[in-house]
C-alpha cells in the first residue's frame, strides 16, 4: 500500500514530469506571460487576489514586528501544474531572513506534515526590476546565481479550491538553504543539476530550467505580479525560482538531502525528528 507521501509525490511528479518545453530567451515563462497587464493575467484571478492580499498583509505584519525581508519565491510554474490548479501563471511567495539557513544545516521536521526539499536556482538581484521589464533587462539585473534548497511543509496539498489559502501561507515556505558557492552574472545555458538522496544519485536535470521556465522570464513575471499588488522587485532581493526536478517529498527515514548545480557548486541539508 502506498504511503500518503508516496501518493502526493506521485501526483506532483505526474503533474510536472515532461510537460515544460524548453523556451528561447525572451519568450514567456508561460503562455500567459505575453503582456504585463493583460486581462487574463494571474493576478486578476479572484483566488490569487485573496491569497496575495492575505500573504502581503502577513509579510507587512512580520516586518513591522522587526523581521527582515529576504526576497521572493516562485512556484507551480510547470504548464501541467498550472492547468491542474486552474491558474494562468506561476504563483509567488515571500522569503524572510529568519528562514535562511547555511549549507549543511540540520532541520527538525518532526512536527511537519509532509516535508519537501526542492532543489532550486537562487538569484541575487543587483538592480531593481520594474513591471514591464524585458527578459534581457531581467538577466542584466542578476548579480549572481547560487544553488539552493527550499524546505516546504506540504499541508494541505494544493488544488483549485485552496489556491487562496496556499498563497496566504506563502506557498508552504519554511526555510531556504543556500550553497556556499555563487557565480557572478545570470548565464544559465551551461547549468545542470543532480539530486542526492540516501547518499545516492536520485535524479538529474540536464536543463534545470525545463520545469520552471527560463530564469529571466520568471523574474519578469515576478516583477509584474508584485507590481499588481503594490510591491516591487528590488536590488538585493534573493529570488528562488522553483524546483529543478519534480518536487522531492522527504520520507520518514531520510536524514539528508544533497543538490549539485553544476558548474557552480553544491548544497545540502540534514533532517532530524526531535
Amino acid at each position: 500500500m502506498n504511503t500518503r507521501s508516496e501518493k502526493i509525490g506521485s501526483a506532483l511528479a505526474r503533474a510536472v514530469k515532461g510537460t515544460a518545453a524548453k523556451m528561447k530567451e525572451g519568450e514567456p515563462a508561460s503562455s500567459a506571460n505575453r503582456a504585463w497587464d493583460r486581462p487574463d493575467a494571474p493576478w486578476h484571478d479572484a483566488r490569487v487576489k485573496r491569497g496575495m492580499q492575505t500573504q502581503l498583509a502577513r509579510r507587512q505584519e512580520r516586518i513591522a514586528a522587526g523581521e527582515k525581508p529576504l526576497g521572493w519565491k516562485i512556484g507551480f510554474g510547470a504548464p501541467a501544474t498550472m492547468e491542474k490548479l486552474g491558474i494562468t501563471g506561476p504563483l509567488i511567495g515571500y522569503l524572510m531572513q529568519g528562514a535562511l539557513l547555511k549549507d549543511g544545516a540540520l532541520v527538525d521536521v518532526k512536527s511537519w506534515t509532509q516535508p519537501v526539499a526542492e532543489p532550486e536556482i537562487a538569484v541575487l538581484l543587483a538592480g531593481d526590476l520594474p513591471a514591464g521589464s524585458s527578459a534581457a533587462a531581467a538577466r542584466a539585473a542578476i548579480a549572481s546565481l547560487t544553488p539552493a534548497i527550499e524546505l516546504l511543509d506540504l499541508d494541505p496539498p494544493p488544488g483549485p479550491d485552496n489556491i487562496d489559502a496556499v498563497l496566504g501561507g506563502a506557498i508552504y515556505q519554511r526555510h531556504v538553504v543556500l550553497g556556499a558557492d555563487s557565480r557572478k552574472g545570470g548565464e544559465t545555458a551551461d547549468l545542470s543539476a543532480s539530486v542526492f538522496r540516501r547518499g545516492r544519485l536520485a535524479s538529474e536535470a540536464p536543463d534545470p530550467e525545463a520545469l520552471t521556465g527560463k530564469v529571466p522570464n520568471l523574474l519578469t513575471h515576478l516583477a509584474n505580479m508584485l507590481a499588481a499588488f503594490g510591491e516591487g522587485l528590488k536590488a538585493g532581493d534573493l529570488v528562488i525560482c522553483g524546483s529543478t526536478v519534480p518536487p522531492p517529498l522527504i520520507e520518514p527515514d531520510e536524514t539528508e538531502f544533497g543538490y549539485e548545480l553544476r558548474p557552480i557548486g553544491a548544497v545540502s541539508v540534514g533532517f532530524s525528528r526531535g
